[in-house]
Order: structure tokens, then C-alpha cells, then sequence
């Protein structure tokens, strides 16, 4: 390996943190095919590691603490899990999944990656009891936090975060494909997400869906984003958010009698058609105030109506505020 070569290319890394192959080659003036051969050697010699699947691959220096940690025994189970289940944004905006997140995150918080593998594997494992066909059943939440529930059934596709490690990478995911406005992060999440509302819909026999309208005016909204990358067959059920003097979001309110007013009174189903079998989708459920109202509406039309629930991510506890969604 040209030494110089091999220098150069670790001190890119160093200043930046990560750096696609593209990134590399475009730096060092190589072709992708003799980068490949430098980065083959560094990643043989472990001064470096790579994280993502293909067609998004980032190559990163390891630091003292992750060199140290890569003598551990950690078991093949636990680094599988962490890299299906594990992801972290960086301060500057990175995206990090996987083994090499989870050691850049315990770096970062001063924790040691063996021991606080096992702990997170534990921590998830108590929280996938709540699962059971992929989905999380909210309903004890909602007949915990309401006197009245609407809501025939409620699903959460994930919680919103842990214990200790705090966002599930769904929640994540969620978080900053509404923040950021990125179309292609909303359209990774939406087809993640995809066949668990085609099971719900095939279950229940839905014959109309309803999106949950945004407070917050964005370029970009989340939930038509949702709705256009689902192409549904199926009608979309008509709601609308009431226009008032002045905004109030669900996530600025901490008081549950407030978020159920705000709910009522903002919230309408302009639907006349009545259907048997309806699914409402949310992004996240907090108090699940504005699921329950729209389903209270909805059962004024037609006690007989069906009204199923689903969060995208929701929280563990009972009455709850999620203010960053």
C-alpha cells in the first residue's frame, strides 16, 4: 500500500468523521477500483470499519475506545440483532446503523460496548414482549388514560423510544424524515413500514383509510407523503384540520384535558359515506387524544363502524407527550 496514499486517506477520515467510496476516490484522484484495494487493507488491519448495505456504504476511522473494544467476544446473535435494530444521528447530521453505531454511540456516552451490548439486548427483549405479530396492541394504554374509549383496536408499529437508549430506530427514522422534509428518508419509511398496514387491512377487511392531518404547515407533510407512497387502492377517508386564529400542536400541550379539547375542537370528518371497517393512521401517538376523537366522530355517524388505530410509533407509558414528532 502506498504509504502516502494510506495517510492521506485516514487524515480525510479523521477530519470528517465518514466518507462514501465516491467521497474517497473523488479526494485521492484514484479510481474506485484502486481506493477499493487501500480500503481492503485497512479494513484487514482494522484501522478502519465500514457501516450500511450497498448502494450507501461509509468507511470511518476507529477510535481508540472502538479498537480497544474489538478484542471483545461478543456473540454473533447479539451483533445481528444490534445491526438490524441499532441506528444514531450524529450531531452533524450522519447517519449511523448497526455494530459501528452502537460502538460510536458507547464511545460517545462513555459506556463499554461489551457489557452495554448485552444491556441493550436485554432492553429490547422487554419491550418485544409487548409485540406479538409485529405490532404492539395500545388498547390497555388508551382505557388507562380515557373514561371513553372509541377505538375498537389500536397498533403501534414500534415505541417511540427506550429505556437508557432512547429512540427506537423507527422513531428515528420518524423524527427526522418529518424534521429534515426528506422525501427519499419519508419514502424509506413508508416502504418499511408498508406491510404491516397491508396485513392490518386484509385482517379487518378495511374498506377506507384515514390519514391524520398535520397541525404544523410544512412544503413537505409527512402524512400525504404516507399516503401517496402507499397507494392504497382503497378510498381515503375525508378529514380535515380546522384553520384557527392561532396554531396550537398537540406536542405543545402537556395537560391531557387540553390535548382532548385541541383534538375536538380542530379535528373534522367531513366523510358522509359511512363504512364498516375503518383505519386511521397517525404518525405517533402520545395521549392517542386525536385518534380517540376522530374515532368518537366517526362512531356519532355509525355506532356500527369498525374503527381500527395505528401509530407509526407510540409511547410506553400511559398519558404521554411526544413534542418532537
Amino acid at each position: 500500500m502506498n504509504r502516502n496514499t494510506a495517510f492521506n486517506l485516514t487524515e480525510y477520515l479523521k477530519a470528517h468523521q465518514q466518507a462514501t467510496g465516491k467521497e474517497l476516490s473523488d479526494f485521492l484522484g484514484i479510481s474506485r477500483q484502486a481506493l477499493f484495494k487501500h480500503l481492503t487493507k485497512l479494513l484487514a488491519t482494522e484501522q478502519i470499519f465500514k457501516i450500511g448495505k450497498p448502494p450507501k456504504v461509509f468507511y470511518l476511522l476507529k477510535t481508540e475506545g472502538e479498537k480497544k473494544s474489538q478484542d471483545l467476544v461478543i456473540d454473533n446473535s447479539i451483533r445481528n440483532t444490534i445491526d438490524d435494530r441499532f441506528m444514531v444521528i450524529t450531531p452533524s447530521g450522519k447517519r449511523l446503523e448497526g455494530w459501528g453505531a452502537f460502538q460510536y454511540w458507547c464511545d460517545r456516552t462513555h459506556q463499554k460496548v461489551g457489557k452495554t451490548a448485552i444491556e441493550y439486548i436485554n432492553t429490547i427483549e422487554k419491550y418485544d414482549m409487548y409485540k406479538k405479530n409485529g405490532l404492539i396492541d395500545g388498547m390497555t394504554k388508551m382505557r388507562l388514560t380515557f373514561s371513553k374509549v372509541y377505538l375498537d383496536k389500536l397498533y403501534y408499529l414500534d415505541f417511540y423510544s427506550i429505556e437508557r437508549f432512547g429512540k427506537t430506530k423507527l422513531g428515528q427514522l420518524l423524527l427526522y424524515a418529518k424534521q429534515s422534509q426528506n422525501k427519499i428518508l419519508i419514502k424509506e419509511l413508508v416502504l418499511n413500514i408498508k406491510p404491516q398496514i397491508e396485513k392490518l387491512v386484509h385482517k379487518y377487511k378495511i374498506e377506507c383509510i384515514g390519514f391524520i392531518p398535520p397541525t404544523v404547515k410544512r412544503e413537505v407533510q409527512f402524512m400525504k407523503e404516507l399516503e401517496r407512497h402507499l397507494n392504497s387502492v382503497l378510498p381515503s377517508l375525508s378529514i380535515v384540520k380546522i384553520k384557527t386564529e392561532i396554531t396550537v400542536p398537540q406536542k405543545t400541550l402537556s395537560k391531557l384535558d387540553d390535548r382532548v379539547e385541541n383534538a375536538r375542537r380542530t379535528i373534522i370528518v367531513e366523510e358522509k359515506r359511512i363504512y364498516d371497517n375503518i383505519l386511521l393512521i397517525d404518525d405517533a401517538v402520545g395521549s392517542g387524544s386525536t385518534l380517540n376523537e376522530t374515532a368518537a366522530q366517526l362512531k356519532r355517524q355509525s355506532e356500527k363502524s369498525i374503527i381500527i388505530g395505528l401509530a407509526i410509533t407510540g409511547s410506553f407509558k400511559g398519558f404521554d407527550v411526544i413534542s418532537e414528532v
